[in-house]
């Protein structure tokens, strides 16, 4: 019965994690001088900040997505946001951005560098603004407390299942590592925040008519 909101969910939380950046800096820093364990625990660590805003977001987000008017401005805000993400991750697959590993030593944990990394970030709550609205927007009557847990039990996979793959590849595969590698990553990202913004578009404009 919610098994579209559970796979949107997942397919968004790989499109969240993946694209390069801070996060996955500091995964290839620790984890290509230390190994699995270490970068395995960055990017745990990045999932208690990642969950807090989308809480913060979220929680806010259930009641104003019950007036039409407040649910019409998060979808259009919704849209650009991805789009705005997709742009910059198809500039980034054309100019062949990989990851900048020249991040400074830190003296913290693995675990609390990557909560603290993320936490950091408030953008984090613009995105999941946009995202909630995305995957809740073909909710009729509202999201209950149900779509919410489908919803987290997705993400919750999807993210694990990358930080998983992220750190084995770090640790044993630094072979494939390369500028290549995420430019590719960023393409199929981009191409997936592009289809999840359509879908929300033709579903808001639906609703409006």
């Amino acid at each position: 019965m919610h098994t579209p909101l559970l796979v949107s969910s997942f397919i968004l939380a790989i499109s969240f994690c993946a694209p390069p950046g801070i996060i996955t800096a500091e995964t290839v820093r620790r984890g290509s001088a230390r190994g699995f364990i270490p970068a395995l625990y960055v990017q745990f660590g990045s999932l208690v900040g990642d969950t807090t805003w989308a809480i913060i977001a979220l929680t806010g987000l259930a009641f104003l997505i019950q007036n039409n008017i407040a649910k019409t401005i998060l979808s259009l805000i919704g849209i650009l946001l991805m789009l705005k993400l997709a742009w910059d991750a198809f500039k980034d697959a054309s100019n062949g951005r990989g990851v900048d590993v020249s991040v400074s030593a830190s003296t913290r944990g693995d675990f609390a560098s990557g909560a603290f990394l993320s936490l950091g970030n408030p953008l984090n709550i613009v995105f999941w603004t946009g995202l909630g609205t995305t995957v809740f927007a073909s909710i009729s009557g509202g999201p209950q407390p149900i779509h919410f847990a489908v919803f987290f039990a997705g993400f919750l996979a999807g993210a694990i299942l990358w930080c998983f793959f992220i750190a084995g590849l770090v640790a044993w595969g630094k072979q494939w590592m390369t500028q290549n590698f995420f430019r590719w990553v960023n393409l199929a990202c981009g191409i997936v925040l592009i289809y999840f913004a359509v879908q929300l578009g033709l579903q808001t404009a639906q609703s409006l008519i």
